[in-house]
């Protein structure tokens, strides 16, 4: 027979498979270091230096989870060279007298010029504290950020960070950034640039990662030596908002070259006329960043990728879908992915006030890393926004989450309406550019929003009683569509059907007046805002979700009347034997 089976059907991974795994293979890379080649990859000798002119005691040293491996001897060669510094001079003198030999503050010695005539204690702070350094494992959320809320464990006075950072202003402790130093093939690096741009006359600005960023200037001598005219280079600089986030151009002379910022009127630089040569793969959220600024950016890859001109018009298209889906969201979660950015704290405020002016509801949730297993247990919500730096912000393999993940920037877009929605091609991943709504527009659209709410209401009182009490607002609305389903959508400004509710509470007292007209005793439309769930006076779509389409409602409910049952006596004892009854019965439990 064709069909016959000549062996048993493959239903699991064969045995041989189980236990296999990458073998990473053994280079100059992975080799063991020595430890002046540690030192200078991790700048020792610098960071040693601004801790003891910084005065510090307790440091923190931030790794990234590639780099722990390397914790342990770095922080012995940084104990080290910081045993190795000159320690502060305490004072000569352990006590110190006071000038006049009279008694006061009852006999106890209160300082220098106290009168007691005693031995004043030397201050404190004369004597020196020995140094602890400890290494903050396992960031509570994205490596690039400085992790302060694990360094307040240890009452850390500097955090230094080590490895790719965002460079975001941080909100309580100093931090010093040591990017590492990374070896650079500059003659393949230099034969792609030749190979890409022939034209000697090409407009190219040179970037790198910062890991690789001592590199940058040497290649630029490189290039201009071999005809290279219309180059320049960058340099870093704490400046997440930049044209270039986190760099300044500069000419072969060192000099800052001012950037246009893209409007007519601004002067300066026009980053559309150059391209860019970026050295390493640069994170994804830079690189949607750059791709509507720049003419194109071509990546010479340090790995074993193939370097290559990148295109983010893709990526572009897949994010204006993400944010496309949240149009017609009713419910929106504030992810919170960092406690250290400086205006964290005032940007989920404006993200909120954002949410609630567009008739929306949110919730604020703070869950450390994200992944799709904890906003799944969200199902309630529509979508989430990101707070979080620049870089973090931007969830890169979202295909695993259940509802979309987006950006603040993102957000304001989704927020607005069809027909103020324009997309330019700019992007923004972080929490920089988040501005909190305007006071006018918002006095505006409420004053706006009253007006026609009377002016419904002067209508609806016109009608003839057995007409009915409409919600004005809702029903004078145009319908809205789902733009990927095309399906009608009620249910995406919950908070304004809410709104409603008092106004049709205030004209059924109305009624109630000696001179209002008697009540039609005809069936009457009753406003949805009426049977949303509520907490505490105020509407709430979560509880209205948990109310109407959870299928577990816990261990009892006011809802349904539960039947009487007679009490019962259960079990007793310990948990490795239990008796069940008066009868005595041991039940033991395997």
């Amino acid at each position: 027979m064709a069909g016959e089976l000549n062996a048993a059907p493959v239903l699991s991974t064969p045995e041989d498979h189980l236990f296999e795994y990458a073998v990473v293979p053994t280079d100059d890379k992975t080799k063991t270091k020595s430890d002046d080649e540690l030192g200078d990859i991790y700048e020792i000798s610098r960071t040693a230096k601004e801790i003891g002119e910084g005065g510090w005691r307790r440091i923190g040293l931030q790794f990234p989870d590639h780099m722990l491996c390397d914790a342990p001897r770095v922080v012995q060669l940084l104990e080290k060279e910081l045993a190795s510094q000159p320690q502060p001079t305490p004072s000569t003198s352990t006590t110190t007298a006071c000038p006049e030999p009279s008694t006061t503050n009852n006999g106890q010695c209160g300082g220098t010029g106290c009168g007691c005539g005693k031995q004043a204690p030397a201050p404190a702070e004369s004597q020196p504290k020995a140094r602890r350094v400890y290494v903050l494992a396992d960031t509570s959320y994205s490596a690039c950020c400085v992790d302060e809320i694990a360094a307040e464990h240890v009452n850390a006075h500097v955090v230094v960070h080590y490895g790719r950072s965002c460079l975001s202003p941080t909100s309580r402790l100093p931090v010093i950034y040591v990017f590492t130093k990374h070896i650079l093939d500059r003659d393949a690096a230099l034969a792609d640039f030749e190979k890409e741009y022939p034209d000697k006359e090409a407009k190219v600005v040179l970037m790198a990662d910062v890991t690789y960023q001592v590199h940058v200037q040497s290649l630029l001598s490189e290039l201009q030596s071999r005809g290279y005219a219309n180059l320049l280079a960058t340099e870093i600089v704490h400046n997440p908002m930049g044209r270039i986030p986190n760099r300044k151009v500069v000419d072969a002379q060192d000099k800052e070259v001012e950037i246009s910022h893209g409007s007519e009127t601004s002067t300066g630089l026009n980053l559309r006329d150059y391209s860019i040569f970026h050295v390493s793969q640069p994170p994804t959220a830079l690189l949607l960043a750059l791709c509507s600024r720049v003419k194109n950016l071509y990546i010479f890859q340090t790995s074993s990728d193939s370097s290559s001109l990148y295109s983010a018009q893709r990526l572009l298209g897949r994010r204006y879908a993400r944010l496309l889906s949240l149009t017609t969201a009713g419910i929106i979660g504030i992810l919170v992915n960092t406690l250290s950015v400086s205006n964290y704290l005032s940007s989920i405020d404006s993200i909120r006030k954002q949410i609630a002016a567009a008739g929306k509801k949110s919730y604020t949730m703070v869950v450390g890393k994200l992944n799709p297993a904890k906003l799944a247990n969200f199902a309630e919500i529509d979508g989430w926004v990101v707070v979080g730096c620049w870089e973090s912000s931007l969830i890169e393999d979202d295909a695993g989450f259940y509802k979309p993940v987006i950006t603040p920037f993102e957000l304001e877009l989704a927020l607005a309406s069809d027909d103020e929605r324009v997309w330019t091609g700019e992007w923004w991943g972080g929490i920089e550019a988040v501005k909190p709504p305007a006071d006018e527009k918002l006095e505006e659209k409420k004053s706006e929003d009253t007006e026609n709410n009377e002016t419904q209401d002067t209508a609806d009182n016109g009608q003839a009683s057995g007409d009915g009490d409409f919600d004005s607002e809702e029903e004078s609305a145009p319908p809205e569509f789902d733009w990927r389903t095309g399906k009608l959508v009620s249910h995406s400004r919950p908070m304004r059907m809410a709104a409603s509710k008092p106004k049709s509470e205030k004209k059924e007292a109305s009624s109630d007046t000696p001179d209002a007209p008697p009540r039609s005793s005809a069936l009457t439309l009753r406003s949805k805002a009426q049977e949303l769930a509520s907490v505490n006076g105020v509407v709430s779509p979560g509880a209205e979700y948990l109310r109407t389409r959870r299928t577990w409602v816990g261990l009892g409910t006011d809802f349904d009347e539960e039947a009487s049952m007679t009490i019962e006596e259960g079990r007793g004892g310990v948990a490795r034997g239990y008796t069940v009854g008066g009868e005595g019965e041991k039940h033991l439990m395997s």
